[in-house]
């Protein structure tokens, strides 16, 4: 594939995420993001009264033709079908199994995540092909994506796939070594029939608790131990996998780098430093300015943000921070909600409802068997609540505005 140039540079605001240890769970593109600059005071602020409305980037305005096709897709969609276009069903990197089959050709859940570890290239290629057969819904195709960081969260390192260096490798190249190196691996994932690599890891780990920080530090995920040093290979990052035409995402939103537990295995995960408006959210409005097309939210909770619910439950952090202080107005994708421990305590149709009236798009769910469930909750909650539906409606047009500007909609 030809290698092309894909920096964006859009306005600067001036303004004051599963997490995947190696585990089968998720670790964690709208168009090019508006470029953001975080707050600069430290101090925690109240959520705002009301939604921001986001400004929108140049692909979210859509032309036209964009918008018939859009309007057209949702008018087809009933609403159960609408609600799985915000689920991405979890299934093994080699294929769908005999019981995850039936589940994606049933549900067609608007994404795939891929589970485990992976075959060769050509391998995954034909199961891809399979995959997004199974998936698609009148001309919609699924988003597939995989963990692809590098180091010790690689799904896919077969025959064909590049074996890809962990991030604290891949934050001492220069900018133009690591965009050049990640439109290499962003081609092969490509081919191989892959769309999205839920990469890159924006979180900032201080030195003194790398060991100590089990979901990132411990297993060498980040760039580096201050906002100066994660930013630019985070951008590079997203510039390599745009050159390639593969989505990315920024994760874990507002950060996994002063967590101790690891949120796939450990409950009651808490950040107790993180405020509204933090230094070490810079790399995720960097990665958003590069042109990141998704913004993964965290599984833990922000006592200093919102004490009262996890991050993908809470208004304030998506709704507030993302919405209102990025001025994102892209999808939100949550990191893995379906086999993560720290979830677990959480009825699956609530972790899906919880989200979306939070104002997130996207339920990553590791347990393909949940997915029906997920769905279901979104129907009954959207017949019953029209505020709801409203949100679901909003959410579904964000997936279809992003599948729609990577070839992923088709319009007769």
């Amino acid at each position: 594939m030809k290698r092309q140039a894909a920096a964006v540079v859009l306005t600067a605001l001036l303004l004051t995420s599963c997490s995947d240890s190696g585990s089968p769970t998720a670790g964690p593109s709208t168009v090019p993001s508006s470029s953001a600059t975080l707050p600069t005071t430290a101090a925690p602020t109240p959520p705002p009264t009301s939604t921001p409305t986001p400004t929108p980037t140049p692909s979210q305005t859509a032309t036209p033709t964009q918008t018939s096709c859009i309007d057209q897709k949702l008018q087809a969609l009933t609403l159960r079908e609408q609600a799985a276009q915000l689920i991405m069903t979890g299934i093994s990197a080699n294929g769908m199994t005999s019981t995850q089959r039936p589940i994606v050709q049933k549900q067609k859940p608007g994404g795939i995540l891929l589970l485990g570890n992976g075959g060769s290239l050509s391998h995954t290629r034909t199961a891809m092909a399979a995959t997004t057969t199974a998936a698609t819904v009148k001309g919609i195709r699924p988003l597939i994506a995989a963990d692809q960081e590098g180091g010790q969260v690689q799904r896919l390192k077969g025959p064909g796939f590049d074996r890809i260096p962990a991030a604290t490798v891949q934050g001492t190249w220069s900018s133009s070594k690591l965009t050049s190196e990640a439109e290499g691996w962003g081609d092969q994932l490509k081919e191989a029939g892959v769309n999205v690599d839920l990469a890159p890891v924006a979180d900032v780990v201080p030195n003194s608790l790398k060991e100590q920080n089990a979901p990132i530090g411990s297993l060498d995920r980040e760039y580096g131990n201050t906002p100066g040093e994660v930013g630019p290979p985070v951008q590079a990052f997203v510039r390599g996998m745009q050159a390639a035409g593969v989505m990315t995402s920024v994760k874990h939103f507002p950060g996994l780098g002063r967590v101790r537990g690891n949120t796939d295995f450990s409950s009651g995960v808490v950040d107790n430093v993180t405020v509204r408006g933090d230094a070490d959210l810079q790399p995720f409005a960097d990665g958003l300015e590069a042109g990141a097309d998704m913004v993964m939210i965290s599984t833990a909770t922000y006592n200093k943000i919102d004490p009262k619910n996890r991050a993908v439950f809470s208004p304030t952090v998506i709704q507030g921070m993302v919405r209102g202080d990025l001025k994102w107005g892209g999808v939100v994708i949550t990191d893995d909600v379906g086999a993560a421990a720290e979830v677990a305590s959480v009825p699956a149709g609530q972790r899906a409802t919880r989200f979306v009236a939070a104002g997130g798009d996207i339920v990553i769910n590791a347990r393909a068997g949940l997915t029906s469930t997920m769905v279901n909750a979104l129907v009954a909650k959207a017949e019953q609540d029209k505020t709801f539906a409203a949100q679901l409606t909003s959410s579904v047009r964000r997936v279809l505005t992003l599948k729609e500007s990577h070839g992923l909609v088709s319009c007769g």
